[in-house]
């Protein structure tokens, strides 16, 4: 898919919606000059290009008690790297893991995982992550406190 090109105002429409995709058309309009109408065909024309993917909303984790972030380093077995994309497609399936990246380097995947507590994340990675096929090493990494998240990019 093409890039689709932006200017100075598109960036200005992004940013605002980044903070707040609650934001109606007019509303935006109004902060960066313009009338509700061309605003509102500015942001269709972000949706068809799929520069924007999807508008949600972020949860405080914590407070919907999910106290545990563990990022897991996957390696899986040589034979295995020819199973990625099933690797992957299993992965999807499981809710505790928030994102999955495909690495280059020692790795081959890298896993934000959340849970409850650590004895939920224990009953995890034994039963569901480690049992997977052609998983040769897992190694887990608690995060302690976490000190910057965003889902801004630096338009």
């Amino acid at each position: 898919m093409p890039k689709i090109k932006i200017d100075k105002l598109d960036r200005k429409i992004l940013r605002l919606l980044q903070s707040d995709s609650s934001l109606s058309a007019a509303t935006i309009g109004e902060k960066v000059g313009l009338s509700q109408s061309p605003c509102w065909r500015r942001i269709q024309r972000f949706k068809e290009a799929g520069l924007i993917k999807e508008q949600g909303m972020v949860f405080d984790r914590k407070q919907l008690g999910f106290e545990m972030m563990v990022f897991a380093h996957v390696k899986l077995t040589a034979h295995g790297r020819s199973k990625v994309a099933e690797f992957g497609d299993t992965i999807r399936q499981f809710p505790e893991v928030m994102e999955c990246h495909l690495l280059l380097g020692h790795v081959d995947f890298l896993l934000r995982i959340v849970t409850p507590d650590l004895e939920a994340y224990e009953r995890f990675f034994f039963e569901r992550l480690s049992q997977l096929p052609d998983v040769q090493e897992v190694t887990s990494s608690i995060a302690l406190t976490e000190v910057k998240y965003t889902t801004e990019l630096p338009i």
